[in-house]
């Protein structure tokens, strides 16, 4: 019977199915207000970043410069040599790695003629820039010898016609910043940056930036705001970072260090991006890690958006799908160090070490640190060997602080039934499972927590998404999003088993994409916030904080009559909140009689999100074709009525009357 209704559920959403217009009899369901069966944890609905996709350099880090300081394997990747100014000078990559180990390579330009000598730079994918925006270039600059080099730089579109400019006038033979602003004129989704030499003389640079004067906050040098804005607007209850396979690296040595992504923005050493290479039918040989997103920009990101850092450190395994490479146990001391310093970096005293050095950064604050993860989808002995010593050494420590841990890549299988019964016998605070599957998977899975154990550990629903394809591409359809919020009604509904929650992965750049499905997509100008975007935004925007029960006679609402349902009490408005989704190509009534109540007020709002064509997209040209609606419903006598229309995922808010 189970089976059959599965199978039902996902046939109706494939559009397989086709029935009669409306039911006759519209679907019972019964709220029980005054039985609080769980609380719901304040970063329940949460966000996970990991640079993929042009996520960081060429995305939400708002530097438009690719290769500032040279130190990318092909040294002037990025840089290019206009043919006409090729013969006025030459430049050299100089590398002084035994005096700059983490910054080693500058450019040395020799101009020989009074002709300027000139580089360009491409950007990522080219530059994003916007008429009446103000664009801050800067470098650091040392003269060679006695006649001196001037610079001036510009903004060129795609037929090489300026749209802003300035000059700057390095001096001396010592290293100094230089820096200029311009306004741009023009409108450009892929300019270029022309840096122009004047001679003859010779001139070392290094460190050639140029950012908008505009980023999240105003910061300078800081993000891009629109990006942030996005992820602002979900309202997210934590941001896992800096991800994800990131975290692993191919290899132990290009590994993500924490400590090597904080501290001054020059000193920061530049590794290869694992993505770089790693699918070949999308490889991106020029996507490197500068890390001016780094550590402490992150839980920077943390605070501004309301949410709760959790960091995720690499526990001395390199990613298993890649090299397998392990540190041997007897070494592990550097990568515990590690943990317990970043505890140390978030909520140390401004007198400690790395208390010190955030103070140092701009924020003496703590970052209230209270969760870490170690290790990313690693799995076998080797993993729990290793976490049982982190898990020591961070406890000992700092018992209050909450452990994430591995239940490697799948959510069944040998690997994580492995796991999941080994970490469960070591009292394990927190089990992150993944999943990316099928449509049908997550509905079918929609009462996947309603039996797990409420004495074990908490479930972290730290990775998933719902992946159709389409021409051999996974998108962000709504199908996908239908599905997700329907098996989100039973994250919901076990919030005293699953205590976190996040879509992976978080951005992409239309150009520059590895992996597809995205929440959100964007261009060097313009960004969108996909159908599953929205489903996430209204689950974290209509949290509650206590779940109760919605029945269908004494049963879940996992798909029955392919309805989908949880509820929520939001005791900080006075609320009654309903989640409810139609996977059904057809419209379904339905009654919610609210029990436990002396009443409910005369009418609430409903919040929609449907589509009448499951392949239906947002993009940068519609980017709101499947965006939320809203309007008044009649909420009195302590009965919802409603007729959900087909392939719709509904909330629905209500007064609760004292």
């Amino acid at each position: 019977m189970r089976t059959q209704r599965m199978m039902t559920t996902a046939a109706l959403l494939m559009g397989m199915y086709t029935f009669p217009s409306v039911a006759q009899q519209p679907l019972q369901f019964t709220v029980k207000a005054n039985e609080v069966k769980a609380p719901v944890a304040p970063h329940m609905w949460g966000i996970f970043f990991e640079d993929i996709n042009l996520s960081a350099d060429g995305g939400i880090y708002a530097e438009l410069v690719k290769n500032r300081s040279f130190e990318f394997n092909a040294p002037l990747m990025g840089w290019n040599i206009p043919k006409e100014t090729a013969a006025n000078g030459n430049v050299l990559v100089v590398n002084r790695h035994d005096t700059h180990p983490s910054n080693p390579r500058f450019a040395r330009i020799t101009v020989t003629g009074t002709r300027s000598f000139d580089m360009v730079n491409e950007g990522f994918r080219g530059m994003g820039i916007k008429a009446g925006e103000q664009y801050n270039f800067s470098l650091y600059a040392r003269q060679q010898g006695n006649t001196p080099v001037k610079i001036r730089v510009a903004l060129v579109d795609e037929s090489g016609k300026e749209i802003g400019n300035a000059a700057v006038s390095p001096v001396g033979s010592e290293w100094q910043p230089y820096k200029a602003s311009f306004t741009a004129s023009a409108t450009v989704a892929k300019a270029r940056l022309r840096v122009e030499f004047s001679g003859p003389g010779i001139l070392d640079a290094d460190m050639i930036s140029l950012f908008p004067q505009h980023t999240w906050k105003e910061r300078s040098n800081g993000l891009r705001a629109d990006l942030v804005q996005l992820l602002a607007d979900l309202h997210p209850g934590f941001l896992r970072f800096p991800g994800g396979c990131i975290v692993e690296g191919k290899e132990l040595t290009n590994r993500y260090q924490w400590k090597k992504t904080v501290g001054d923005v020059n000193d920061r050493e530049l590794i290869i991006n694992r993505w770089n290479t790693e699918f070949a039918h999308r490889a991106t040989p020029d996507y490197f890690q500068s890390f001016g997103l780094g550590f402490f920009e992150y839980f920077q990101l943390a605070e501004d958006i309301g949410a709760s850092p959790l960091p995720i450190l690499n526990c001395g395994m390199a990613c298993q799908y890649n090299s397998g490479e392990v540190v041997a146990v007897n070494e592990l001391q550097p990568y515990i160090q590690d943990a317990l310093d970043l505890v140390e970096f978030a909520n140390g005293d401004t007198h400690t070490k790395w208390g010190a050095l955030r103070t140092k950064m701009g924020h003496p604050e703590p970052f209230h640190l209270e969760m870490l993860g170690v290790g990313n989808e690693q799995w076998g002995p080797q993993y729990v060997e290793r976490y049982t010593i982190f898990a020591k050494a961070i406890k000992d420590k700092y018992p209050d602080i909450k452990l994430v841990n591995s239940l490697g890549p799948s959510p069944d299988g040998d690997k994580f039934e492995f796991l999941n019964d080994t970490l469960r016998r070591l009292n394990a605070d927190i089990l992150d499972e993944h999943y990316y599957s099928s449509p049908e998977w997550f509905l079918s899975n929609a009462g996947r927590y309603d039996h797990y154990d409420r004495k074990g550990p908490k479930i972290f629903a730290g990775e998933y998404a719902a992946h159709t394809k389409d021409n051999g591409a996974n998108k962000n359809s709504w199908q996908a999003a239908l599905a997700e919020a329907a098996f989100m009604t039973g994250l919901e509904r076990n919030t005293d088993v699953v205590t976190m929650a996040s879509y992976a992965p978080l951005l992409a750049h239309v150009d520059g994409w590895q992996w597809a499905p995205d929440l959100i997509w964007f261009d060097n100008l313009r960004s969108y916030g996909t159908p599953n975007y929205y489903v996430q935004k209204l689950y974290a925007n209509h949290k509650g904080s206590e779940v109760v029960s919605m029945l269908k006679g004494n049963q879940v609402i996992t798909g029955q009559d392919s309805v989908y349902a949880s509820a929520v009490l939001d005791k900080t408005t006075g609320e009654l909140v309903l989640k409810m989704v139609n996977a059904a190509a057809t419209p379904v009534p339905v009654e919610v009689a609210v029990r436990g109540v002396k009443g409910l007020a005369a009418s609430g709002r409903l919040i929609t999100l449907q589509s009448n064509d499951l392949q239906a997209l947002n993009s940068l040209e519609t980017p709101t074709h499947i965006a939320p609606t809203e309007k008044t419903i009649d909420t009195r006598h302590k009965t919802i009525k409603t007729t959900m229309a087909p392939w719709s995922f509904y909330v629905i808010r209500t007064k609760i009357n004292p």
